[in-house]
């Protein structure tokens, strides 16, 4: 039960416990006091993630009243604690004396804060990363924690190989050294002992990020040096991808080339890229490989098209602008979503949003062409979603595979005579991809054609204009 500063009370290694009023009490701000200062927003939301760790969720970083700088900083230290998450507890695994994940989330929270801005911010001094962390933490916990990530953290600092400007030495490349991690854009940070594990294997997990069950199941089918470049892409910071081949006007500046003509890179700011899409209903942000789903299909000419896992409508406005002539259905079934999708299509007479049910009355045996990009482990866009590698296991896998198979079948009533399913999925699993088709040609007389499947790309020491997430689609044409 939430004491009355808002924190749990929770014993390292997880246990609850009463609070208590005195000064070993959490005295830190509770979830609905403002926030301080960039330091306070991230650590709390990584406390959130400590808590359900591996089971995270994408959360919102609470920078309301915070200046740019600094809510970008916040943002900063958090993607880069998420998207290192497994090598920061190894690192800080070395000088605890309990492993990292038996602390108590606020603990936690403030050491991978404090670690990340050490190993991966080199323009934060290492001072400001140590201070502010044990700061936070005495005001979170209680003051005697401080010492804990004091000494902790500086022996983190005291890691890391400097030149003879105090700057974190880097490598050209990583390969696979223990006593090097590795970096977002293809170069390694030196360190001076070893401190990733002695097999490979297990090297590439601390290394990357990336949990050895995801590494064990793309090593039964893919190469290894396959198998590591994946692992690797995630840690690189993906491009804003633009979408421009619906494009009515000339491009505004802002947009670098792509590999792909009908693409372009983002590179202005937040602001500038919000200015941009509410002023253009022609542009919108889509990966290459995201969009090659409907871009497989253009040939087609359907009359009704049904968006069933419209999410926040890129795919609804891509098909809009795909197929002129058809008349588009959108829904999706989490109804938080539905305002926001209406609000995108209001006033537009040729897409109807409505709840999931309403759109099932409507399409009854009327749509030529349902797109499904279904809910999906998002293994091909592990850089984009970093907290999805984390809770990817095999029941979840097959979990959502249950739930993909559902959704397909839910979906036939709604097909017209010769009627296709055009499923869609940002995974690089089979369970979620080629054998859905091959279950759907099984038990519902499905014929699978146009399969298309792309690997992700780019990232690492590669131009922005290189990059492409990993996605699957398949048109599952009623037989």
């Amino acid at each position: 039960m939430p004491n009355r500063t808002g924190f749990s009370g929770e014993r390292p290694g997880g246990a609850s416990r009463p609070a208590r009023k005195n000064r070993s009490a959490p005295r830190g701000p509770g979830a609905s006091s403002p926030v301080r200062d960039a330091r306070d927003a991230a650590a709390r939301v990584l406390t959130l993630h400590a808590k359900r760790f591996p089971d995270l969720a994408p959360e919102t970083v609470p920078t309301d009243g915070l200046e740019p700088r600094e809510a970008a900083l916040a943002h900063a230290i958090v993607d880069l604690s998420l998207r290192h998450w497994l090598t920061l507890e190894t690192v800080l695994g070395m000088y605890t004396s309990q492993p990292v994940r038996n602390l108590e989330p606020r603990m936690r929270a403030a050491l991978l804060m404090g670690a990340a801005q050490l190993l991966y911010m080199d323009r934060v001094p290492p001072h400001a990363a140590v201070t502010s962390a044990v700061e936070w933490v005495k005001h979170a916990i209680r003051p005697k924690a401080g010492g804990m990530v004091n000494a902790v953290l500086r022996r983190v600092s005291e890691l890391i190989e400097r030149d003879s400007e105090g700057r974190g030495v880097r490598r050209e490349t990583w390969d696979l050294a223990r006593d090097a991690l590795p970096l977002g854009d293809a170069r390694a940070l030196a360190l001076r002992e070893a401190v990733l594990p002695s097999d490979e294997l297990g090297r590439l997990e601390a290394g990357a990020s990336v949990p050895r069950t995801l590494l064990q199941r793309w090593s039964s089918r893919l190469p290894t040096d396959e198998v590591r470049r994946l692992a690797l892409q995630t840690l690189s910071s993906p491009p804003t991808v633009v979408c421009v081949a619906h494009a009515g006007e000339p491009l505004p500046t802002g947009l670098e080339a792509h590999e792909s003509a009908s693409h372009r890179v983002f590179t202005g700011s937040h602001a500038e890229l919000r200015a941009l899409l509410g002023s253009r209903d022609d542009l919108w942000v889509q990966d290459v490989s995201s969009s090659g789903a409907v871009e497989n299909v253009r040939d087609l000419r359907p009359g009704v098209v049904l968006d069933m896992c419209a999410g926040l409508g890129t795919k609804t406005r891509q098909l809009r602008a795909t197929f002129p002539e058809a008349e588009i259905l959108a829904t999706d079934a989490d109804a938080s979503k539905l305002p926001i999708l209406a609000g995108v299509f209001a006033g537009d007479a040729r897409v109807t949003v409505a709840p999931i049910e309403r759109v099932r009355e409507l399409a009854l045996g009327r749509a030529d062409l349902i797109l499904l990009d279904v809910p999906c482990s998002n293994t091909g866009v592990l850089a984009r979603r970093v907290e999805a590698a984390y809770r990817c296991g095999p029941s979840r896998i097959e979990r959502l595979a249950d739930q993909q198979r559902q959704i397909v079948a839910d979906a036939i009533p709604l097909l017209a005579s010769g009627g296709a399913i055009l499923y869609a999925t940002c995974s690089l699993e089979p369970e979620e991809n080629e054998q859905i088709a091959a279950w759907a040609a099984q038990w519902h007389r499905f014929r699978i054609e146009r399969a298309r499947s792309a690997m992700p790309a780019g990232g690492g020491a590669e131009p922005p204009s290189a990059w492409r997430d990993g996605a699957y689609s398949v048109l599952l044409r009623w037989a």
